[in-house]
């Protein structure tokens, strides 16, 4: 018998039953097979034992998925379901709370802050800081349902936690945010439990969440949403809030009008006339000086007037710390492309978003003293 025979029949004995009569067994029948011809390419019984049993492991492994494993979520696991929040150190989400809760439950404390729609006052809840927000006059009471209306369709980490409201009495309860809105950046860090942060890395990631607000707002489960509240730095500034974990939230969504430019659907932020070089060339009044202004005779816009304010609000948010000026220098390019003075050639807020988020990478990366030899 030749060494192949040998060495198959020993294989099959293993495999199949007893090593002696699986042995001789084989050893026969190939030696019968050498004589009538080549040998038959039969595929072992060994092989085909191990791919049934991956494949029974494969059809296993699927069905305890299916059984077992919840499916793939595209948002934080750890928040609550439509219609409940959780804050602070709650275990478990509560429903959002309603007119009757909001009325015996909350204790309004102190005003903290007061716009053209909202009046916002420090409260309490259960042993809890909260905001309490009131309609300043009825007015104004569109803007103020709008945005409730905004406030729980969009909730999410870009947007400040909603904890109930009564639409009778015009009252909207938010999680409080203690460090206030941007505006107070630089008292915020001169304050020296915080001069630790004050840092050109934490600085660029507040841009960065920033950014992340505006391309989330741009492509809304509700559509492209405009940021009308942002005629000047400082106003821009007060629509967010600073977390105590050092990161951004939108906080008041009352004129965020929607935007559709392949429909023709476009916005203009408010009816008066609006002037400087914070906002955008296209929402300047067209027709000079010598043309009265005229609401109806006003172009409308779209989401691109928010990309012509990233560049100034970054500076902002950068401030004059050291390495400062050297994250300027690598957002330069995508800076410029912002100040387009053709809407259509400006990038979006995700292409400004991915630059920086490319430029903080890098830095990191390589270190800001390397960075500064390179150049």
């Amino acid at each position: 018998m030749d060494q192949k025979g040998e060495e198959l029949g020993a294989y099959v004995g293993k495999c199949c039953g007893s090593p002696g009569m699986a042995e001789d067994s084989a050893m026969e029948t190939r030696a019968q097979e050498g004589r009538k011809g080549p040998p038959h390419r039969d595929m072992p019984p060994g092989l085909g034992l191990l791919l049934a049993m991956a494949l029974m492991n494969a059809l296993l492994y699927l069905c305890l998925d299916r059984l077992f494993i919840s499916p793939r979520r595209t948002e934080d696991p750890g928040r609550c379901p439509h219609g409940h929040f959780r804050v602070g150190q709650m275990s478990s989400c509560s429903p959002w709370l309603s007119c009757e809760q909001l009325r015996t439950e909350v204790r309004q404390l102190r005003r903290v802050g007061e716009g053209a729609v909202k009046r916002v006052f420090l409260s309490e809840w259960k042993e809890r800081k909260v905001a309490l927000s009131r309609l300043t006059r009825l007015d104004v009471r569109e803007d103020f349902l709008h945005g409730l209306r905004m406030l729980k369709s969009l909730q999410g980490q870009h947007v400040v936690t909603l904890l109930g409201y009564c639409e009778d009495d015009h009252t909207i309860l938010t999680e409080y945010h203690p460090l206030g809105s941007l505006s107070n950046l630089e008292e915020t860090l001169n304050l020296s439990r915080y001069q630790r942060l004050n840092t050109w890395q934490h600085r660029l990631q507040l841009a960065v969440d920033y950014v992340s607000i505006l391309s989330f707002l741009h492509r809304s489960p509700l559509g492209t949403l405009v940021m009308c509240d942002s005629s000047d730095l400082p106003k821009t500034l007060s629509q967010y809030l600073l977390t105590a974990n050092f990161s951004v939230v939108l906080n008041d969504l009352d004129a965020l009008p929607l935007v559709n430019r392949s429909s023709g659907a476009l916005a203009k932020c408010g009816h008066r006339e609006l002037r400087g070089d914070f906002v955008a060339p296209e929402q300047l009044w067209p027709y000079g000086e010598d043309v009265p202004f005229r609401d109806d005779l006003m172009p409308a816009y779209d989401e691109k007037v928010d990309i012509w304010k990233i560049p100034d609000v970054t500076s902002f948010l950068l401030g004059h710390v050291e390495g400062s000026d050297m994250v300027r220098f690598h957002l330069f390019d995508i800076h410029q492309a912002c100040k387009s003075q053709t809407p259509a050639e400006r990038p979006t807020a995700q292409d400004v978003l991915d630059a920086y988020q490319k430029v903080l990478g890098l830095l990191r990366d390589s270190g800001m003293s390397q960075t500064r030899e390179m150049l």
